[in-house]
């Protein structure tokens, strides 16, 4: 089993590839192994997949109940493990330092935190606050005895805010505020991303799966991206296939999505 320091190194040469690479996103340990098994460079939680995992709403998982995901996962692939933290578990820069430290200590190399409130009133720190807690989370990471690469989310377009501007000056914060990475979760035109990656010096992560995004790897990376990562897209992907199948038993009697399952389970972890 690689060490957190060659996990670590590794995730930081990949982000300084001029070829964009994939970074997909399990739910459990099982969905983990695979990826790994199929070829792929690093993972990244889904939070809407564990939370899914649980039979909770995205958004609704505590710290611990996550670390122990962390720590599972890192356990069980040589893969570098990058960690959706949503809000950092907290408004606070103190408590989203806390966070990153407690990220470490389960074994990822790499977390994200997003400037979304989850408050109705005041969706969005602004963005004075959402730098400070950015620039808290860096120094936490660059205090590791080991590489940490820290995303930093401007959320606008996941949560009806779709200003490019002022996303861009967000993500430039954010970067002078020491982050590793930038990410704008719903961007989806070439323009915007283009936009985009020529606004900052730091590699930036697209999210795809989502409506009106038509660009395929090799196109992303010769714009410019550098990492590509799908969310919860694959977990939404096993779970279309999984209400189509129950359906079909449920309302016809037939049996015919049994043509498109694995052989076996334990096949996939050979």
């Amino acid at each position: 089993m690689k060490t957190q320091k060659e996990k670590g190194e590794r995730f930081r040469a990949l982000h300084e590839r001029k070829q964009a690479f994939l970074i997909p996103n399990p739910w459990d340990v099982g969905t983990a192994v695979v990826l790994e098994k199929l070829g792929f460079e690093a993972l990244a939680t889904t939070s809407a997949g564990f939370a899914f995992s649980l039979g909770q709403e995205d958004n609704k998982v505590d710290l611990r109940l996550l670390m122990q995901h962390v720590t599972a996962l890192a356990a069980a692939s040589d893969l570098p493990v990058s960690v959706d933290l949503g809000n950092g578990f907290g408004n606070e820069p103190e408590t989203v330092e806390e966070t990153i430290r407690l990220t470490a200590a389960a074994g990822a190399v790499g977390g994200s935190v997003e400037d979304y409130t989850g408050e109705e009133s005041r969706p969005f720190y602004g963005h004075e606050q959402a730098a400070e807690r950015v620039r808290a989370a860096a120094e936490a990471g660059r205090s590791l005895p080991f590489p940490f690469m820290l995303t930093a989310r401007a959320e606008n377009y996941l949560y009806g805010k779709p200003d490019l501007s002022d996303t861009i000056r967000r993500l430039q914060r954010y970067q002078e505020a020491g982050a590793d990475v930038l990410y704008a979760p719903g961007i989806t035109t070439r323009e915007q991303i283009v936009e985009v990656v020529r606004a900052v010096d730091r590699p930036v992560n697209v999210l795809v799966g989502l409506p009106g995004l038509t660009l395929n790897l090799q196109e992303l990376s010769e714009i410019g991206v550098r990492r590509v990562s799908v969310g919860s897209g694959l977990c939404r992907a096993a779970m279309g296939a999984f209400v189509q199948a129950a359906r079909e038993m449920r309302e016809k009697g037939t049996f015919t999505w049994t043509t498109q399952a694995v052989p076996s389970i334990g096949g996939l972890l050979k």
